[in-house]
């Protein structure tokens, strides 16, 4: 009875009405506190949406409502120093597809090409650049469509998503391939590209920058500002009527200095041969003529170039793709003897001084021999100019050094880069004994000196570098080239030699063309009018190899002449390189006709004319007429081109330093010069006009042309 009174230690909560209602009071205010916490939260975010983000919902609910698309501005064009277009612009139809839109890719490229009537290599073309691109990428089907086609496919566009007819503009080159190398072309944005800049103009269907050439370097100016078309659509983009239009503004134009019948001319002179044209005016430095054959169609490469034509220029073993004025590396040849000479006179040699010249001179123990085997007997520098002694040469240059000479091709313009509007020029190398031993870690030898004073040996020019060393020569002065009339002349304030010097060798090199020398046949048929120049012939391989005239025409000799006229007071000067051409022949009588249209165009044409009827018709007829061959002999069985174009270039810069090499293999031999015909007789005089009509040695068809003619006057056959 006692342990059942024992009450438990914890008493029992004790609930009634007042604690109850203030429990009830405290979880209310809890809950209503959170409850008016997320209220003042929806509140404010509902005011933020609202008022600050009011903007960009807006633009949202009126982008369903209305589509905004760019039009591609119209790019500049690039003009010739008289104003002519070189890169226009043509108003046409034309269609693109976007890869992301296409819902059966097969079977609208085909319905495509059905309705536009595309060839077979086209539509496969197409197929596989869907295939590898980027989906926003739109891809150029078609352009320069007449309105029927534009219309077939404009009323299927509801069973054909993806697909994008529109009038616009497309680049046109109005000389074609003439000036593919100079101007370059224009194509869509690659995906790298627009990485770079994630500019929506890049993507817009139709809109195209600049690839090669001045379209690329001058990117910036030609492009222009893009237009803007506002329609109203439905749910479904159907277009229900336009809202607003603002018209794109045109790039702005780019002036050349660049004379464009000069540059058709020189192109098309160059005829079936491989090699290029440089003219400058001397008195401003002016580039007119920057001609490099073969070539390529830029309107080709702006549409797309297909696989089939891509494999034809790609083949081609005379590189169309390369742009030989500015990455074109050769031996300059004699042509460097005036250059020596200048060198000569400034070291205190008399001009006056003779050497004897009995065929050859043994320098250590080799004996490097003259071109003409019989000797040339006494020989002055003058002499030795025009008749391109290498003896004389060889003994004077002995007595001077390297170093002098070397210094002197520098202030000419050798082995030097020019501030010019191009992606990038090759400037070769002027040997010399520091040279050697930081490139090959070897002691400069007399042999190198010998090599190097005839241009052969190590050293390497451009034809833009022989055309400005041709207008240094016969100004004296230190001319700078120039490509855009905006850019000031320069250099004519520095005098580079003394006019002594200067008229004594171009009294020599006139005697070369119109006295005892190695070109008669590059005489102007112009009344009063004299060119002067200088001839020269490049060794590419030993003799054991090849006679340089004959055979594979990779390693046949190159031919290569400097120029200037009138030669008593120079208006225009200038370089001519023909690969492969067999000597110097191939060279000078391309310079004077080139010349006989600056002084008198119709002479000039009636000579081009003549030719062209035994070429088979100018340079773009041919390229077209080979381009229908080679696609009908090998149709669609090609390589497709590279999916980036900077591919192409990579491999066309690799090649070209490559191809600039291959002379140099045989520096170290002893080169021998070639022998040439009727080296001391003053060529015949012809009857006034008649130059102008008799043919320049006629190259076969491609790849294997005709040696120059052993009875015409050549140029220094030594290098």
């Amino acid at each position: 009875m006692f342990s059942r009174g024992k009450r438990n230690p914890r008493q029992a909560k004790v609930l009634n009405a007042s604690i109850l209602r203030t429990t009830f009071e405290r979880r209310a205010v809890l809950i209503g506190t959170v409850q008016g916490g997320i209220g003042v939260l929806l509140a404010v975010r509902m005011g933020y949406l609202a008022i600050a983000e009011n903007e960009k919902y807006r633009l949202e609910s009126e982008s369903n409502r209305v589509n905004l698309t760019l039009i591609p501005p119209r790019r500049g064009w690039i003009l010739d120093r008289n104003g002519a277009p070189l890169a226009s612009n043509r108003a046409d139809f034309r269609v693109d597809i976007i890869p992301e839109r296409l819902t059966d890719p097969e079977t609208t490229i085909d319905r495509i090409g059905v309705l536009l009537s595309l060839e077979p290599s086209r539509i496969a073309d197409i197929k596989d650049k869907v295939a590898e691109s980027r989906g926003f990428q739109p891809i150029e089907v078609a352009s320069g469509l007449n309105y029927d086609q534009f219309a077939a496919l404009s009323v299927r566009l509801p069973d054909l998503p993806g697909v994008v007819p529109q009038r616009g503009f497309s680049r046109f080159y109005p000389t074609a391939s003439s000036v593919g190398h100079l101007i370059g072309y224009v194509g869509p944005a690659s995906a790298e590209e627009f990485e770079e800049d994630p500019n929506p103009l890049l993507i817009t269907p139709g809109y195209k920058i600049g690839k090669d050439g001045l379209e690329k370097q001058f990117e910036k100016e030609l492009r222009g500002i893009p237009g803007a078309r506002r329609v109203e659509v439905t749910a479904r983009g159907r277009i229900v009527r336009d809202l607003e239009t603002r018209e794109d503004i045109q790039g702005d134009p780019v002036r050349l200095t660049i004379d464009g019948p000069l540059q058709d001319y020189a192109a098309r002179r160059i005829g079936l041969e491989s090699g290029s044209v440089v003219v400058m005016d001397c008195r401003t430095g002016d580039l007119m003529c920057m001609a490099s054959m073969p070539s390529f169609d830029p309107n080709s490469f702006s549409d797309g170039i297909g696989s089939v034509e891509y494999a034809m220029l790609r083949d081609d073993e005379r590189v169309p793709l390369r742009n030989k004025v500015l990455k074109g590396l050769y031996p300059p040849g004699s042509t460097v003897k005036p250059m020596v000479s200048m060198a000569l006179m400034e070291q205190g040699v008399d001009p006056n001084e003779t050497v004897f010249c009995g065929g050859g001179l043994r320098v250590g123990n080799r004996v490097f021999g003259c071109w003409n085997r019989r000797g040339h007997g006494a020989v002055d520098m003058a002499k030795g100019i025009y008749q391109s002694c290498d003896v004389y040469f060889y003994a004077m240059a002995q007595r001077v050094g390297m170093d002098p000479i070397a210094a002197m091709a520098r202030r000419c313009g050798m082995g030097q880069e020019f501030p010019l509007p191009v992606i990038s020029q090759f400037y070769g190398t002027v040997p010399d004994p520091a040279w050697k031993m930081n490139k090959w870690g070897r002691e400069w030898q007399a042999f190198d000196t010998v090599n190097a004073t005839i241009g052969q040996g190590y050293m390497l020019s451009s034809p833009l570098q022989l055309a400005v060393m041709a207008s240094r020569l016969a100004t004296g002065r230190h001319v700078m080239p120039r490509l855009t009339l905006g850019t000031k002349p320069q250099g004519f304030d520095k005098i580079d030699f003394p006019s002594e010097q200067v008229e004594y060798v171009r009294q020599a090199m006139s005697d070369v063309v119109n006295g005892p020398g190695t070109a008669g046949r590059a005489r102007l048929p112009v009344d009063g009018t004299l060119m002067a120049g200088k001839t020269g012939t490049a060794q590419v391989v030993s003799l054991s190899i090849s006679n340089g005239r004959t055979g594979p025409w990779k390693y046949r000799d190159h031919g290569l002449f400097i120029f200037f006229a009138p030669y008593d007071n120079p208006r225009y000067a200038g370089a001519v390189v023909i690969e492969h051409g067999g000597g110097s022949g191939a060279a000078y009588p391309i310079a004077r006709d080139v010349m006989t249209f600056m002084f008198d165009p119709a002479k000039g044409m009636e000579a081009l004319s003549a030719l062209e009827k035994q070429w088979g018709g100018t340079a773009q007829q041919r390229l077209d007429m080979r381009y229908a061959a080679y696609a009908a002999e090998r149709g669609a069985q090609v390589q497709r081109p590279p999916r980036r174009d900077e591919e192409i270039f990579d491999r066309v810069e690799a090649e070209a330093r490559l191809a600039a090499e291959q002379s140099q293999a045989i520096a170290s031999d002893v080169v021998t010069p070639r022998p040439i015909a009727n080296p001391s007789g003053t060529p015949p005089v012809s009857p006034p006009g008649e130059a102008a009509s008799s043919p320049a040695p006629t190259p076969a068809p491609a790849p294997e042309p005709a040696p120059a003619s052993a009875s015409m006057p050549d140029g220094s056959a030594t290098q």
